[in-house]
């Protein structure tokens, strides 16, 4: 399946439900939400296959094989899904519904919100709580600056991850290639990390997740240099800033939407950060903005991720035209 009306109306549906509804927490809170299932079975697949006597060798290919299964079962479970919605009564506003809970616009904008309204309620330590529920950094090694530096990185970051790539993959190849990209984020989310268990394991998920991400990376970051002026930015300077920097970061993908939401907003984002198990000493993105970055500065990334999933959906709102 590439791109069609239809695809692009189904899609367009899902982006304005999940706008309006989130991830209703009645619900999950009632039956799993399908990405837990993704890391119930990579659960299984690593208690199953993560043989700690073999060789890095040996664990790597059980890590592709474990990539395989879960990549494929996902994808088999999507096209199962969207046969049989073909067939149902209203079945594409059933497929949206379906496509509208890998899409993360709404929570992602409730998450970082927490974090902003933590520093409003509680001050520094409440921000801390709040912020240690979406980046895997050392909360208590973030003072003010830290902090908003930690959720707007985060908000750039999943604005790529948890919008612009399940919607391109889903556009380009339904169901299917949106549950089989959200496995493969999943996967390298729970395994995809240099420990002592993940690092050879966990090397293909890694990997994949990186080329999956290549394009809706790069597509992130023009959305969010198109949505700039909105928040004081220029088109061009986000732009620039993402061409220029974009490399510094140790990901070949978050380096894209950091350093384009780092120019809209002014702020220099990345440098060296605290993880529990680790300390990352990279350079700032957009070195020349400003280092001490306010709660007030978080609104405006909420503001910014808002007009870029605006400027998203008239993109596709448009290509359902022309196609």
């Amino acid at each position: 399946m590439l791109i069609d009306d239809d695809s692009l109306r189904v899609l367009l549906l899902a982006l304005v439900i999940d706008a309006l509804v989130g991830d209703p927490d009645w619900l999950w809170r009632r039956v799993p939400h399908p990405v837990v299932l993704f890391g119930r079975t990579i659960d299984r697949l690593d208690a199953a296959l993560n043989n700690t006597s073999w060789s890095d060798g040996e664990r790597r290919a059980a890590g592709v094989l474990a990539v395989v299964v879960l990549v494929v079962g996902a994808g088999v479970v999507g096209w199962l899904i969207a046969r049989a919605l073909l067939v149902a009564p209203f079945g594409w506003v059933l497929e949206a519904v379906v496509a509208s809970a890998f899409i993360a616009q709404r929570s992602l904008y409730d998450h970082v919100a927490r974090v902003q309204q933590a520093f409003a309620s509680g001050g520094l330590e409440a921000a801390r709580r709040a912020v240690s529920a979406i980046v895997g950094r050392d909360p208590q090694a973030l003072d003010e600056a830290g902090v908003c530096r930690a959720a707007i990185e985060t908000t750039a970051e999943n604005f790529s991850d948890g919008v612009v790539a399940p919607v391109f993959w889903f556009a380009l190849l339904g169901l299917p290639g949106l549950m089989a990209y959200k496995a493969i984020n999943t996967a390298d989310s729970m395994i995809g990390h240099l420990t002592e268990r993940h690092r050879a394991f966990g090397w293909a998920a890694a990997r994949l997740d990186d080329l999956v991400n290549l394009v809706p990376a790069r597509l992130s970051a023009l959305l969010l240099a198109i949505a700039a002026p909105v928040v004081g930015g220029s088109f061009m300077g986000s732009l620039r800033i993402a061409l220029d920097d974009a490399r510094k970061h140790r990901s070949p993908n978050a380096g894209w939407p950091e350093s384009a939401m780092a120019a809209a907003l002014g702020l220099a984002l990345a440098g060296p950060r605290v993880y529990p198990e680790r300390v990352v000493d990279d350079p700032f993105i957009n070195a020349a903005g400003r280092k001490g970055a306010v709660p007030a500065d978080i609104s405006r990334a909420l503001r910014l991720l808002v007009a870029g999933c605006v400027v998203e959906g008239a993109v596709y709102a448009a290509l359902a035209l022309l196609v």
